[in-house]
């Protein structure tokens, strides 16, 4: 991918008061949002718009008999296991793969944590390779490492774009590496129509990022199957964990077609979890960082079985190329953007924009009504040590905006409409390519 991300500058002209945040001066999230008022919607209504950042559950979802006739890889790759949560599934992966202590494993520096840590559990050694803004490894850099004796390169696709796979798998595959996709941010993604996750050794995938599951992780064996993950015996999730989940998952279908109702049954759900945390009722969290060895043995529910043939999954990824394509017009040349190439077969997770100050651009647009996404903050403690500049920016400067299967083109313009009103867009700077 083309490196398209400016450089973050602070404004000092008298006019442009843009970001000064964070040190005692207004800021335009203090005073221009002042002055816009309620959110309206593009063509002016005065209602309360609410867009989710995660796609909700229809209620006909629960009703209605199957409608997947064929189930798109992965769901239906020969060799696959499912977990509550993906990261069980890598821990899973690296304690059978047994990989002795010298035997190192590349995992790329821009990261969640999650994966770090259950590769870690499994007692796998680590070494981070640099992501650059584009999105991609340094090749040159990844290939020293590879050739300084690591057995495993672990690929991470970010926001369902590819990573250079023809360039990678020959890395590894001239020195009998073994490769793991990651493919959590990527799931129905098949770029020039090779699907994400087909390419390596093995691949995983997290259901409940892309669809409207209360928990669900996928491992897939694309080859070497390795008889120790057939042999596992998980345990159901807890029935409070999955239910809250669902209930959530439909409050936010419905918040984000009737803000009224939708609020007032978020009111009561929170409630009900307050009251179940208070009683120290256990549940099995999805969506957290951190890594806890003590749930990795749970399966992925039952329901979560039945609603995976219950979706369209042609329309799930035409909706979000059509709401990323409407995105990319009315922002292009506008706001900052971290990808401007599109290719066919991309099933985008989000549409990422680049803020000079991520914590106050995102609560400025959640104060009207925009659920946003902030990958990733933080990621291992180790590697943050390491961070190149590159990843260092992308963790300070990435947001993710809503545009998944619920999102109406309506929200897609009210969402791009509060990005231009409240400025969320760094100086543009010359690029480093030029």
């Amino acid at each position: 991918m083309k490196d398209l991300s400016p450089i973050p500058q602070v404004a000092n002209t008298g006019t442009d008061r843009r970001w000064k945040i964070g040190d005692g001066r207004p800021s335009i999230l203090d005073s221009e949002s002042s002055k816009l008022g309620p959110a309206r919607s593009p063509r002016g209504r005065d209602r309360r718009y609410y867009v989710s950042a995660w796609p909700g559950l229809k209620p006909e979802h629960l009703l209605h008999p199957s409608a997947a006739k064929d189930l798109p890889f992965p769901l239906n790759a020969p060799k696959r296991s499912y977990f509550y949560v993906a990261r069980s599934g890598i821990y899973h992966l690296f304690r059978a793969l047994r990989l002795a202590r010298n035997q190192i494993v590349l995992v790329p520096d821009y990261h969640s944590g999650n994966e770090v840590g259950a590769i870690r559990a499994a007692g796998a050694s680590i070494r981070f390779y640099s992501i650059t803004r584009s999105l991609e490894p340094d090749l040159g850099q990844l290939e020293r490492l590879c050739d300084s004796g690591a057995r495993v390169l672990y690929l991470i696709h970010f926001l369902g774009w590819p990573q250079p796979l023809d360039e990678v798998m020959a890395l590894a595959r001239d020195r009998h590496m073994i490769v793991v996709e990651d493919c959590a941010l990527s799931l129905l993604s098949q770029p020039e129509g090779r699907a994400l996750g087909s390419a390596g050794d093995y691949a995983v995938y997290c259901l409940y990022k892309t669809l409207p599951v209360p928990n669900g992780g996928l491992l897939v064996q694309n080859r070497n199957p390795l008889r120790e993950l057939d042999r596992l015996r998980l345990r159901p999730g807890g029935k409070v964990s999955v239910c809250g989940r669902v209930v959530e998952l439909m409050v936010e279908w419905i918040r984000s077609r009737h803000y009224s109702v939708g609020t007032a049954l978020s009111l009561l759900k929170g409630s009900a979890g307050r009251f179940l945390t208070a009683a120290q009722v256990s549940r099995a969290p999805v969506g957290d960082i951190g890594f806890d060895i003590g749930r990795v043995n749970i399966g992925m529910s039952p329901l979560c079985h039945r609603l995976l043939k219950r979706f369209d999954y042609e329309w799930i990824v035409k909706r979000r190329r059509e709401n990323f394509q409407l995105m990319l017009r009315k922002l292009s040349g506008r706001a900052s953007l971290l990808i401007e190439e599109f290719p066919d077969g991309v099933c985008p997770l989000f549409f990422p924009i680049l803020v000079p100050h991520k914590r106050e651009a995102a609560q400025a647009l959640e104060e009207r009504g925009v659920n946003v996404v902030q990958f990733w903050n933080y990621g291992d403690r180790e590697a943050a040590r390491l961070h190149s500049p590159d990843t260092r920016f992308l963790r300070d400067h990435v947001l993710e905006l809503p545009i998944h299967q619920d999102v109406t083109p309506e929200q897609v313009e009210y969402v791009a409409d509060q990005v231009l009103k409240l400025k969320l867009h760094v100086q543009r700077h010359v690029s480093r390519d030029a």
